[in-house]
């Protein structure tokens, strides 16, 4: 993973200095609200129902154990012994103290940290695939890339204060295991005939208030046109963006509302006068960053094979968690381990800082030092031998962090609700524990097979409800909560934005009703193998509006 160099040290010490005058400040009546609020959105600071909140950053989701550490030890020092892992590969920090923030920072930068631009009208963390650099399908890295693009929009002079925030996700492998195409730009690296690197470029995706799919302007892009092009992007955004209306600000309804071949065109234009400037990315300069990023010594460890099939016919739990939370790695003798974060009754995306600890120590002994974070919530080790899988499992077991439900339905992406967040309006951490609940039994998980829940509290879609096989999203009707479904969303290569399926329920009735729909899928597919997506996309919405809603349905 990628090394600060003296740059960086000072660049980050300076920025925590800054904030801290800025907090002093604050806390003396010298600096309003109003003129304080964009200085600690910057530094990933909002205010939230009942505190503050911290939100650091964890670029493309990639950690060490010695800052995984430092996570938990800022849980337990300065707040209530917990972290949550957010779905833009992020951790918030729910209950930090104001003053206490500038400490918080400078702890963070002792291992090469920050909270900078987690927040505000600017390019947020970049985000990637969790299990870069390790997948057995990968074409490339998109971690050199990734860090390339953090480096160049950290504290950008043109680009801080854009109409509205802007997230870019870079991956590189066919299956798109980073939502590129629900991103702001997203970044699919690819070859050519040739057998170079580069991009295809998507442009104009996002959720929120307008759920839209991103479209693709560009089939390939060298790699040393990265930053270039990126650059023109954000410069025709920028331009032309809407400032007056923060609803219809992104870039998605700037595509949407001048159209893609105008936008392509304005792009293109910008990117002819700069593409053989400063920021044409030298060969160099990529293959130095790639060196950070470099696959660990993988020792050859054939006794794994058998060693986990011994150990899989002795405990059965041990075979399901390995069967549906270990991924292939691109060393036939290693696995990718995803330690998920969402247990049974649990707060989806939350762990303690003494699990975080556990995660650090097995990190440093089993997975050559590397965890990552995933935009759906969860751990993942990323280069685990086969050998060592059941070491491992026995050592998660013991901190509760062993639930076998990757990517089932009680894996359930949900944004933190109105149970912390100002702007929610309706809570998301009851209804996931509730469904969650519902349907705990790992014999009726695997029944139903893979299946992604997503839940968001309010319009802004921090949850991903848009593409979510199913969607929660929780809105207010006359004082009262209530939660609209949408159906059939996905956020990989076969993106899709889900469709409203009717009414909104009561929060005591919306359990009831992901089992009713739950129920009509097993009832109508043609075999285990065809997913609940699958069936949905072959059937449509009127099977399940018909369970739901009966002779309403027919009327609607």
């Amino acid at each position: 993973m990628y090394r600060y160099d003296e740059f960086d040290h000072a660049f980050v010490s300076a920025r925590v200095e800054q904030f801290r005058d800025q907090i002093a400040r604050r806390l003396k009546g010298e600096i309003a609200e109003d003129a304080f609020r964009p200085l600690r959105l910057m530094n990933g600071v909002y205010l939230q129902l009942h505190a503050y909140m911290l939100r650091v950053a964890i670029p493309y989701g990639t950690l060490n154990s010695r800052q995984i550490r430092m996570l938990a030890h800022i849980a337990r020092r300065y707040d209530r012994g917990y972290g949550h892992f957010t779905t833009r590969q992020n951790i918030q920090y729910n209950w930090p103290r104001l003053v206490d923030t500038p400490d918080i920072l400078t702890e963070l930068a002792s291992v090469e940290m920050h909270s900078i631009q987690t927040s505000g009208n600017c390019i947020r963390n970049v985000t990637a695939d969790h299990f870069a650099g390790a997948a057995a399908d990968e074409i490339a890295d998109p971690r050199p890339y990734a860090e390339i693009l953090r480096q160049w929009s950290s504290v950008h002079p043109e680009f801080s204060f854009l109409p509205r925030k802007f997230k870019i996700a870079v991956t590189g492998a066919p299956s798109d295991r980073a939502a590129i195409q629900v991103h702001d730009i997203g970044l699919h690296l690819k070859k050519d005939e040739s057998g170079a690197l580069g991009f295809a470029v998507y442009v104009g995706g996002g959720q929120g208030r307008t759920p839209l799919l991103a479209k693709k302007i560009r089939d390939f892009l060298p790699e040393e046109d990265m930053l270039s092009y990126v650059t023109a992007i954000v410069r025709v955004y920028n331009l032309h963006g809407r400032r007056d209306n923060k609803f219809k600000a992104r870039i998605k309804i700037l595509v949407h509302e001048t159209g893609v071949e105008e936008v392509t065109r304005q792009v293109e234009a910008e990117f002819e006068t700069i593409r053989d400037g400063e920021l044409k990315l030298p060969d160099a300069d990529i293959r130095a960053i790639e060196q950070y990023f470099t696959l660990p010594a993988l020792a050859e460890r054939p006794e794994g094979w058998a060693e986990l099939a011994r150990a899989k016919k002795a405990d059965p739990d041990f075979a399901a968690w390995v069967a549906r939370n270990v991924a292939p790695h691109k060393h036939p003798d290693y696995g990718m381990v995803t330690i998920s974060l969402k247990p049974i009754g649990g707060t989806p995306g939350d762990a303690s800082a003494e699990q975080m600890d556990v995660v650090a120590d097995i990190a440093e002994r089993y997975a050559f030092d590397e965890i990552r974070v995933s935009h759906e919530q969860n751990l993942v080790l990323p280069h685990v031998a086969l050998a060592d899988l059941p070491t491992v499992y026995a050592a998660l077991v013991e901190t509760g962090l062993a639930t076998a439900n990757a990517g089932l339905i009680t894996d359930i992406i949900a944004c933190p609700g109105l149970d912390y967040c100002a702007l929610a309006n309706a809570r998301s951490i009851p209804v996931a524990q509730e469904i969650s609940r519902r349907f705990a039994s790992a014999e009726r998980q695997e029944e139903i097979g893979t299946l992604k829940i997503k839940i968001s509290g309010c319009i802004n879609a921090c949850g991903h409800h848009h593409v979510g096989h199913i969607g929660l999203l929780g809105v207010e009707k006359k004082g009262a909560e209530l939660y609209q479904i949408t159906l059939g969303g996905s956020g990989d290569e076969n993106a899709s934005i889900g469709e409203i399926i009717g009414r909104g329920f009561e929060p005591e009735k919306v359990t009831d009703a992901v089992e009713t729909i739950v129920d009509t899928y097993l009832g109508l597919r043609l075999s285990r193998e065809e997913t609940f997506l699958d069936a949905y996309r072959r059937v449509g919405p009127q099977p399940f509006k018909d369970a739901l809603y009966g002779e309403a349905a027919e009327a609607a």
